[in-house]
């Protein structure tokens, strides 16, 4: 180790550190790489309790040299998210933020809800944090402003759809609209979504006294409409200052180790939504680290941070963070520390909210509903993680199975899992939860998700260079550091996992997990009424108390059943559509159109003659023999 420091460069770079088994612990960034790795190592080295931990477990590094600062913070930025190390500080967040996208480098604009923001010339209004004022304000705008929908390029004529008919599409797709007329609407749309309602107000207003002068009063009272629709939306719109412009505010409040903050979306003066974030293991870190850190883990999303980002202190590094909000906003983005104002007393707004939010999250004795539930259910430790699994089907037809998984405070979406129950015939919900449970965790046995990270040797880099410590983001790029990395990993086992079901489902999963060697808590969750059942109790747990354990159980039962639902209905929609023609085997799509073109129908195919099916082109006797069988029993199925 200390051979490998002394060969460390003064320059910037970014650092990893490995356990004896290969797994990366951190990732951090440095303006000097010898300096940085070296204060780690040394006896005097003055380490908060956490760290300390991590340097006793480190047996191994490696670190990329970089040609300046920013790009370091981009190289840390990106291994963060692909890692997720375990003494970094993560948000617990895979969702990303919608946007309203006016097209006005098309030809034809339209607006569409986006989750990606791209630099391709078009207009971004977001986000939308929670949707709910986005598809208010979308429906606002199909319903009053005649715009297109739909996603074709209008190159060509063709013929209008039914939302021309309806009155909402002035369907330039037939090619006799006023293409002015058109933009100006778009025009009209924009500064809605831009907030500049009073502008928008004042320019229907006196195009409907244009339109009452002309004598043309049915599209004077469409405007007059109109008008009184804008106002009622204003008027629920929440405006803070519009002189504010767009400013992102954020709050933070910090208790025993733990960090609540909270982000404020400000835009044209109104709020548009909010977002908040808990991080259980802040301890050890100072507020300007802690607050830098959350801003760059924050923007690395999908999302366009504000020409402003207000701030109640200011954040380490911040002219370097600054500088990479402004290349992801493609302008100059500022990081401020307000002193008094309408600034100054929304940053007090967002510390209020964090605080208030950090409360409302823990129990009475300050302990959170996941910490509570060892006493709850009679568990030996409190779940650092959560699984939950459900089987959907319909009399046996079409089964699936469905597994989420629960960590730090939210869903996370990247461990979801659904399979297809094709092993187990029949309507049998013990042995499909069984082959569910046994299918999931095969790969798994033994390890928690606390132990589970990247294993270099199952990477390709077995067999490199012990002394290659030196990467350039080239060969990172190359190597075992891949964005796909995690894909080869098996799916962690949670501390606790809950069973969309009663006895019998619970019975069924634990002989899985018993024969796979897998040694876990389970217990089963039932509706009609909210119960609980768990293995060494006769009688279940009543979950109708309100209390936050029993809120947070049937949260992950009800989310693991909608997403089973949800797969389950989506395979029984394809079957519907599907053609039995399309489950014959030899039969393909140009055989099936031939079929369909001389008979007509389904009907007429399956009444026809076998002679009369092998005498078409590319057709034989044993194939309409085998077209006829399928077609049969297919419609006993049906029946």
């Amino acid at each position: 180790m200390q051979d490998k420091l002394a060969r460390v460069p003064a320059k910037p770079g970014v650092y990893l550190f490995k356990d004896e088994k290969g797994r990366i612990l951190y990732v951090g960034k440095a303006r000097d790489l010898k300096n940085r790795l070296r204060s780690y190592f040394q006896k005097s080295a003055a380490l908060d309790e956490r760290k300390a931990a991590m340097v006793r477990s480190v047996r191994d590094f490696e670190y990329t040299a970089t040609e300046n600062e920013l790009e370091a913070f981009v190289l840390e930025a990106n291994l963060i998210k692909q890692f997720r190390p375990k003494y970094n500080i993560l948000l617990r967040d895979d969702k990303s933020y919608p946007y309203l996208k006016l097209t006005v480098n098309e030809t034809w604009p339209r607006l569409e809800v986006v989750r990606r923001v791209r630099k391709d010339g078009a207009r971004y209004f977001g986000p939308y944090v929670p949707a709910g004022a986005m598809w208010e304000i979308l429906s606002f705008i199909r319903n009053n402003f005649n715009i297109r929908t739909c996603k074709y390029s209008l190159e060509k004529r063709m013929r209008p759809c039914i939302q021309h008919q309806i009155k909402r599409c002035m369907a330039p797709c037939g090619g006799n609209v006023d293409h002015d007329e058109y933009m100006q609407m778009i025009g009209e749309v924009r500064l809605l979504l831009e907030g500049r309602n009073s502008g928008l107000l004042s320019v229907l207003e006196r195009k409907m006294r244009r339109l009452s002068a002309e004598m043309k009063y049915e599209e004077a009272a469409l405007l007059r409409d109109r008008i009184r629709a804008i106002r009622q939306i204003s008027e629920r719109q929440k405006a803070v200052a519009p002189q504010l412009g767009d400013v992102d505010v954020i709050g933070i409040f910090r208790e025993a180790g733990r960090a609540v903050f909270k982000v404020l979306f400000i835009r044209n003066g109104f709020m548009i939504g909010s977002r908040h974030f808990s991080i259980v293991d802040a301890a050890g870190e100072t507020d300007g680290a802690l607050l830098g850190n959350f801003i760059g883990r924050f923007y690395e999303k999908e999302i366009i941070p504000a020409p402003e980002v207000l701030c109640p202190f200011r954040p380490e590094d911040a002219g370097l963070l600054a500088s990479w909000l402004s290349g992801r906003r493609d302008s100059a983005v500022k990081i401020a520390v307000p002193k008094r104002g309408i600034r100054k007393k929304l940053v007090a707004m967002a510390e209020e909210n964090a605080l208030l939010l950090s409360r409302s999250d823990r129990g009475p004795e300050g302990t959170t509903p996941t910490e509570r539930l060892p006493e709850f259910l009679g568990l030996e430790k409190v779940p650092e993680d959560i699984g939950a699994f459900d089987i959907s089907n319909i009399a046996g037809r079409e089964p699936v199975g469905a597994f989420v998984y629960w960590s730090d405070g939210t869903f996370r979406k990247d461990k979801y899992r659904h399979i297809r129950m094709d092993a187990v015939q029949g309507p049998d919900d013990y042995a499909m939860m069984k082959e569910m449970v046994r299918r999931t965790f095969k790969k798994s046995s033994g390890v928690r998700s606390r132990d589970l990270k990247v294993k270099s040797e199952e990477l390709g880099v077995k067999g490199k260079e012990e002394d290659t410590s030196l990467l350039t983001p080239d060969a990172l790029r190359s190597s075992h550091l891949t964005p796909d990395a995690s894909r080869l990993t098996p799916l962690p086992v949670p501390d606790l996992i809950v069973i969309d079901g009663g006895k019998g489902q619970l019975g069924a999963a634990q002989k899985a997990l018993e024969e796979l060697g897998i040694d876990t808590a389970v217990i089963a969750v039932a509706k009609d009424p909210d119960r609980a059942f768990l293995g060494d109790r006769e009688e279940p747990l009543s979950l109708e108390d309100g209390g936050a354990p029993s809120l947070l159980l049937r949260r992950i039962r009800d989310e693991v059943h909608r997403f089973a639902v949800r797969y389950h209905k989506k395979l029984r929609a394809k079957r519907t559509f599907e053609s039995p023609l399309e489950k014959i085997p030899g039969v393909a799509r140009k055989r099936r159109f031939a079929l369909l073109k001389h008979f007509g129908s389904i009907e007429a195919i399956r009444n026809a003659p076998v002679e009369e099916i092998a005498g078409l082109k590319g057709f034989h006797r044993k194939i309409a023999e085998k077209i006829l069988e399928s077609l049969a029993k297919s419609e006993k199925e049906t029946a």
